[in-house]
C-alpha cells in the first residue's frame, strides 16, 4: 500500500522544510507517485520515526508494542539475554524495530553483577577473559558492545579488563558503549577509547579535562536524562544530583560532543529507576532541551544522530529510498519540543500503527 501526506512541514533530521507531499510504500519514494491512501497533513510535521538510543526489552513483544505507540520506531536494546529472546524481538512485525548488545560485560562485585537473572557469561574478571566474552557476543549477534564501567576493582572491572573489552569489540568493527554514571567511571571509559558513553554524571559535573578528552576522540554520548532525574531522588542520600547530569550535557553541547537521546526505559527487576518506553522519550527530549540544547538538536538526537553513530543509513532521515519510518505530530516541535507527545500517526516500514 502506497500512502500520500499532502501539504506537511518535514523535518528532515536536521531542519524543518516548507510544506510538500511525501509518498511511501515500505520505503519513500518520489513526491510524484501515485497513492493509494491521502492524509491531509496541513499544519502539521512529519519527522523521522523517533530512536531511543537506550532502552531495554523485558516484556518482550510490549515493550515494542509501547514505543512504536509513541513514535519511537527503533530501540537500541543497552542489555537482553538469551540469544534467542533477542532474536525473536529482533524478528516482531508492526512494532519497534530492535537491535541489541546482548548481555553487558560487567563487574564481579557491582550492582549489575547481583541482579536477579544476570547471566554468569557477562562476568568479566579479568583482561584474558575479555576476547572470548566479545567472541560470544558475535557469535549472538550484537550489534555493538555494552561495558560496565561503574565501580572500582575488585566491585567493578579494573582499566586494563576495559581496555581489552575496547579492543576486542573493535577488532570485530563493533562499537562500544559504555554504562558511567559517575565521574571516575566516565574517566576509565575515555581511558579505554570507548565510542559512546551512556548516562551522565550523578556525582559531580564533568572535568574541562575529561570533557576535552572525548571531543578528541569524537566520543558520542547518550546521557539517558530521564534516568538520571530518577535514579537522583533515589539516592540523594549519596550525594547524587541531577544538575550534575543535566550541567554536564550542557557542556557537552558547548564543546561539540555529539549528545543523543535515550531514555534506559526499562521493566528490570532490581533497576533503580524504570522509565516508560516510549513516552519517556518525549520527557527526555524535554530535558535536553532544558540543558540547553535547541529544539531541533533534540530531534536530531532522537533521529538523524543515532542513526549515523550506529551505521542505521536507511533511517533517521526522510529521503528518498529510505524505510518509512514516520511519524506525523500537531504543532511545531522546532519551536516547542512538546509537540511530539501530539502523534496523530505512525508509520514502520510504510505500515501505519494502529
Amino acid at each position: 500500500m502506497t500512502t500520500a501526506i499532502e501539504n506537511v512541514r518535514v523535518f528532515d533530521g536536521s531542519a524543518l522544510g516548507a510544506p510538500r507531499r511525501v509518498v511511501f510504500g515500505e520505503t519513500i519514494g518520489g513526491a510524484g507517485a501515485v497513492a493509494d491512501e491521502v492524509v491531509d497533513g496541513t499544519g502539521k510535521v512529519l519527522l523521522p520515526g523517533l530512536i531511543d538510543a537506550h532502552v531495554h526489552v523485558v516484556r518482550g513483544r510490549a515493550d515494542l508494542e509501547d514505543l512504536a505507540l509513541a513514535g519511537v520506531t527503533t530501540g537500541l536494546d543497552m542489555a537482553a539475554w538469551p540469544a534467542g529472546f533477542v532474536d525473536g524481538m529482533r524478528r516482531q512485525k508492526g512494532v519497534a524495530q530492535v537491535l541489541s548488545a546482548t548481555v553487558p560485560a560487567v563487574g564481579p562485585g557491582g550492582h549489575h553483577a547481583r541482579m536477579p537473572g544476570f547471566p554468569a557469561e557477562g562476568i568479566v574478571t579479568g583482561p584474558d577473559e575479555a576476547r572470548a566474552f566479545v567472541a560470544r557476543r558475535v557469535a549472538d549477534g550484537a550489534d555493538y558492545v555494552k561495558v560496565v564501567t561503574e565501580a572500582a576493582s575488585p566491585q567493578g572491572m579494573d582499566q586494563a579488563t576495559v581496555n581489552a573489552l575496547v579492543t576486542a569489540a573493535h577488532d570485530h568493527g563493533l562499537l562500544v558503549v559504555a554504562h558511567a554514571v559517575t565521574t571516575g567511571a566516565f574517566r576509565v571509559a575515555v581511558e579505554a577509547g570507548v565510542d559512546v558513553s551512556t548516562h551522565a554524571p550523578l556525582d559531580a559535573v564533568l572535568d574541562d579535562d575529561t570533557i576535552a578528552r572525548m571531543r578528541e576522540a569524537g566520543m558520542v554520548s547518550v546521557p539517558t536524562l530521564t534516568m538520571m532525574e530518577g535514579t537522583a531522588r533515589v539516592f540523594t542520600g549519596a550525594g547524587f544530583r541531577y544538575e550534575h547530569a543535566r550541567d554536564t550535557v550542557t557542556r557537552f553541547r558547548e564543546a561539540g560532543i555529539r549528545v543523543l537521546a535515550g531514555t534506559d526505559a526499562n521493566s528490570a527487576p532490581g533497576a533503580p529507576f524504570a522509565p516508560k518506553h516510549g513516552e519517556s522519550l518525549h520527557h527526555e527530549l524535554g530535558l535536553l532541551v532544558a540543558a540547553g540544547l535547541t529544539p531541533a538538536e533534540a530531534l536530531a538526537a532522537a533521529t538523524s544522530l543515532p542513526a549515523r553513530t550506529f551505521g542505521l543509513d536507511d533511517r533517521g532521515v526522510v529521503a528518498q529510498g529510505g524505510r518509512a519510518d514516520l511519524v506525523l505530530v500537531g504543532g511545531d516541535p522546532v519551536e516547542d519540543i512538546t509537540a511530539t507527545r501530539n502523534t496523530t500517526a505512525v508509520w514502520i516500514a510504510g505500515e501505519r500503527v494502529r
